[in-house]
């Protein structure tokens, strides 16, 4: 009574618009009072829920990521994405992909991505003759790189909630993001037809015919003066790899180096620091707020036996990891469409992962499943966040862009079944 209660309730509010953090612990403090717990089981959530070094990570890579874009090392990276695609047709569309991927290297956050990209190469391939709705859609969906390319902020999120090694998460998640990036960069040379007004084609594609020589005339000077951008991923993931630093540890050197560079490059002044701090610890405090109060509405869970419960019926139901992981994709997925991610994530991390544990499936394997599964919702409506993003940067609308998102929307759930079916790509460094 008191679960089904709570489950209500909490659609409810999320449905009524209530702030998703506030959604989750009054869903939590109400489920709690009629099921008898006391108070003080319940009253140290939220600050235990936080003191967790892995999630140290997050405030810290979005502030590296908002150093990097108010220093506009960002533009410095598209300037040498642009050298290495020169030869491609449809090249803009190809630098925003692979940005994408680079930014998420630095960000570990989606939306961040696809508002850093769509300000910075939005207005450049409309004025390249691409269709307002295709090139919103381009933009969204490759936001979904910032996840999979490591750092990402939902991994680190999930590997706090059930115990897993952040850095094996990282590390699970290259070979996905790769192929994930190959996979929009081939959906976009077959789209190019017809996104690409043909009176204007000439002009974008003019380079791939372009002199070799001619091309790289000024590309050391474009690689020089993105050196200091290409240097932060290798701090933060070879410091990672390497096993010399933990994540947190390689955000906050990730951070400082941020921070060095783009003021002893004069590219922000002294007074603008401050506002940059801000704006980073109002992003993370936002993501904080909604794991703060989500862990109270789990510990509740975690009391009523609700992931043991679905662990055991699970079980009963089909002892195949592989049925197992199908209805977990159509579960997860649904709650992308109507979820924030990582509140998502810390709900369905510790009702799920019993169940995987039980069936023998890796969980660094069903972590990656999991996270690149609830990923996809930010390009699902009716929540969608990077759509509605990407659309208002770029002036366009839903209906513009949903006959190309849908097209991006069937390429990452090809990707994901490949990787929930196939679990080498996840651990192909064990």
């Amino acid at each position: 009574m008191a679960l089904g209660i709570m489950i209500v309730l909490l659609l409810v509010l999320l449905v009524i618009g209530v702030p998703v953090g506030f959604t989750f612990a009054a869903s939590g403090i109400i489920g709690g009072f009629l099921s008898n717990f006391p108070i003080s089981t319940i009253s140290s959530s939220t600050y235990y829920g936080l003191a967790s070094f892995p999630l140290l990570g997050i405030p810290l890579f979005i502030l590296a990521g908002e150093l990097m874009n108010r220093g506009k090392l960002i533009d410095r990276l598209i300037d040498v994405n642009e050298l290495c695609f020169y030869w491609l047709p449809g090249r803009t569309g190809h630098v925003s992909i692979v940005s994408s991927a680079f930014l998420g290297a630095m960000t570990g956050s989606s939306v961040a991505t696809v508002a850093a990209i769509s300000s910075s190469l939005g207005q450049k391939m409309l004025d390249k003759g691409y269709d307002r709705g295709y090139v919103a859609a381009v933009n969204a969906a490759s936001g979904l790189l910032g996840v999979l390319i490591p750092p990402s902020i939902p991994l680190i999120v999930y590997g706090a909630a059930v115990g897993v090694s952040v850095s094996e998460l990282f590390l699970a998640t290259i070979v996905p993001g790769i192929i994930m990036t190959v996979a929009f960069m081939l959906l976009h040379g077959f789209c190019l037809p017809k996104v690409l007004k043909k009176e204007t084609a000439e002009g974008e594609n003019e380079s791939a015919r372009g002199n070799r020589k001619e091309v790289w005339q000024d590309g050391w000077k474009r690689i020089l003066r993105a050196l200091p951008a290409l240097v932060l991923p290798v701090i933060i993931l070879g410091g990672i790899y390497s096993g010399l630093t933990t994540p947190t540890e390689a955000a906050a050197i990730g951070g400082f180096y941020a921070l060095v560079i783009i003021l002893l490059f004069g590219m922000v002044s002294f007074r603008q620091i401050p506002d940059i701090f801000w704006m980073a610890a109002k992003t993370a405090g936002s993501i904080l707020v909604i794991i703060g109060f989500t862990s109270v509405f789990n510990k509740i869970l975690t009391l009523m036996q609700v992931p043991q419960v679905i662990a055991e019926a699970t079980v009963r139901l089909t002892t195949n990891p592989y049925i197992f992981l199908f209805f977990v994709n159509i579960i997860l997925f649904l709650a992308g469409m109507f979820m924030e991610t990582n509140a998502a994530v810390l709900l369905l991390s510790p009702l799920l992962f019993p169940a995987a544990m039980a069936l023998g499936i890796d969980p660094v394997h069903f972590g990656i499943v999991l996270v690149t599964n609830i990923e996809i919702g930010l390009i699902t409506p009716p929540m969608a966040a990077n759509i509605y993003v990407s659309a208002r940067i770029n002036g366009s609308n839903l209906v513009e862009m949903w006959p190309h998102t849908r097209k991006f929307l069937v390429t990452a759930l090809c990707v994901l079944l490949l990787v929930t079916y196939v679990p080498e790509l996840s651990l192909w460094w064990k």
